[in-house]
């Protein structure tokens, strides 16, 4: 599939599938423990009543109660050792701690268990089949069986005991008949002493309603609510409409999504073309914004590079043509001189020729590794002062008709002239700024310097003709002339500024160029931090 929607989707629909196997089992699970509990809800009132008038029984009395009871129940009661059963060791310490247990053994059977004496260990167990019915029944014989040992008046506070101490697990109430809501027959029937079943009015409880024979009370059990279990079905329909609400939130999301990173694939089958102008939208700031974004600015750098790559070409073509034109004629010339004088002079002239293709080369390859990317800057504490110093004794000598000197300068307020940098790089760079300065200065060239807390300049001014303030933005391009033949006769490729201006950037600094108030021509400035977040050798 290569719809990203079709495969997300398709992602989803499995896991919905998963989820739902796992919420089935997880509801058979659910109905599973909510029957037994239902079922030991039911179960724990009676039984624990029943096992609690076992205990202090005799053997014989005990046999006697246990026939009358199972008659009632139409069921099998059994005392068993608690130990002689198949009961592991867990449900025996449930048991010991006065809990009633129902273990299900068909669709609608059971097997109770009923703790009657832990010195005796004895169980109280039996199996039972429509456990709501039987137990309704059994419950309104026990429970009048034990409140006519009381007084009339104190029978409902007992029945309140019984159903605080044996946990009945529905209501247990005594009333008078007039507020019991019954049919005339029902009523009849019940104030002769009868047992009454009657459904509730949804169907799905039952009361058993049985008179007390000489009390005005009526004995009330119930409502007794029939145990439902989730249907499948609903999980299913709810299965059914997550997917279909998922799927439209999904196909609306991720469609848009689809949509836009068609359209960066697009962008880069136009770059692959050659359209190196074409450029991604970038509508938000999420990841893919960002992924435009950074492919925007990697295509910009591509066309940048090219650009300066078919600059330089055409540049080199240019600057090598002349030097190359020239060696040819000193060929030809070498061949015509009459005399040793002659040749020695074509000679050296074409030895300038090679030096200046040397230095070309030089350059160019300088801008090139500078330009590829960060080179590998070794950081190290410079003495400003002593670089400056070290400069203009290198280059102050190549044309005595220029005083190169060092201005006054402003060492940091500690009194230090040390700042970090690369040594070899910026020895260059104020190599290329004076060199450029003695070529256009008419006399004098002046070097300062300003050390301040966090950051350090350098200033190169010259008194010369200066730079035209609107070529200041393009003075730093490689390979610009201002005046082309003025740039002849004085040396140099353009390639030196720009060279400065990278050295400078890798140091997180910047070049700029403005208009010497003291010697009226040009005065080019370096900045950039004192100390650099690189590790300093």
């Amino acid at each position: 599939m290569n719809s990203i929607f079709l495969r997300i989707y398709g992602g989803i629909i499995a896991a919905l599938v998963l989820v739902a196997l796992l919420g089935v089992g997880a509801l058979q699970l659910t109905n599973e423990v909510r029957s037994d509990q239902y079922r030991e809800q039911l179960a724990r009132g009676t039984f624990r009543l029943m096992a609690d008038n076992l205990q202090p029984m005799e053997e014989v009395d005990r046999r006697r109660a246990l026939a009358t009871w199972s008659r009632l129940l139409g069921v099998s009661l059994e005392l068993q050792d608690l130990a002689a059963g198949r009961l592991d060791g867990r449900t025996q310490g449930r048991l010991l701690r006065g809990q009633v247990l129902v273990e299900q053994t068909g669709p609608h059977a059971a097997q109770v268990y009923a703790l009657v004496s832990a010195e005796e260990r004895l169980v109280l167990t039996t199996g039972v089949e429509q456990i709501s019915e039987q137990l309704a029944r059994a419950t309104v014989f026990l429970l009048m069986d034990e409140l006519v040992r009381y007084p009339i008046v104190e029978q409902p506070k007992r029945l309140a005991a019984l159903k605080e101490e044996k946990r009945f697990g529905f209501d247990l109430r005594l009333v008078t008949l007039e507020k019991v809501d019954l049919d005339e027959d029902q009523q009849r029937r019940v104030d002769e002493g009868d047992t009454v079943l009657a459904l509730g009015k949804g169907g799905d409880s039952i009361r058993v309603i049985a008179g007390m024979v000489g009390t005005p009370w009526v004995l009330e059990v119930g409502p007794i609510y029939q145990m439902n279990p989730y249907p499948t079905e609903l999980l299913v329909l709810i299965g059914v409409l997550g997917l279909t609400l998922t799927g439209l939130i999904l196909y609306l999301l991720v469609r848009r999504l689809e949509r836009r990173l068609q359209a960066l694939e697009n962008v880069a089958v136009k770059l692959a073309s050659g359209r190196l102008d074409a450029r991604a939208p970038t509508q938000s700031a999420d990841s893919v914004g960002r992924l435009a974004a950074t492919f925007n600015a990697m295509a910009e750098q591509l066309q940048r590079l090219l650009n300066v790559q078919r600059e330089m070409v055409r540049a080199v073509s240019h600057e090598l043509r002349t030097p190359v034109a020239r060696l040819r004629f000193g060929l030809e010339m070498i061949g015509d001189a009459g005399s040793d004088e002659a040749r020695h002079k074509y000679m050296e002239g074409m030895d300038g020729d090679i030096q200046e293709l040397d230095k070309l080369v030089d350059e160019m390859l300088v801008y090139a590794r500078l330009e590829q990317g960060s080179p590998e800057l070794i950081y190290q504490r410079v003495d400003l002062r002593a670089l400056l110093d070290q400069v203009i004794g290198e280059l102050a000598p190549l044309r005595a008709a220029i005083r190169v000197e060092r201005g006054q300068c402003r060492d940091a307020p500690d009194g230090g002239v040390l700042v970090e940098a690369e040594p070899r790089y910026l020895h260059r760079a104020l190599q290329n700024l004076v060199s450029n300065a003695m070529r256009h200065a008419e006399s004098r060239v002046r070097l300062t310097y300003s050390i301040g807390p966090e950051r350090c300049r350098v200033d190169v001014e010259d008194d010369g003709p200066g730079v035209p303030e609107e070529a200041w933005e393009r003075i730093f391009t490689p390979f610009l002339r201002l005046d082309d033949s003025r740039t002849r006769a004085s040396g140099g490729h353009g390639l030196g500024l720009s060279i400065v201006r990278r050295i400078i950037y890798w140091h997180a600094g910047r070049a700029h160029i403005g208009r010497s108030e003291q010697l009226g021509g040009a005065r080019f400035s370096l900045v950039w931090p004192r100390r650099q977040e690189s590790n300093v050798g």
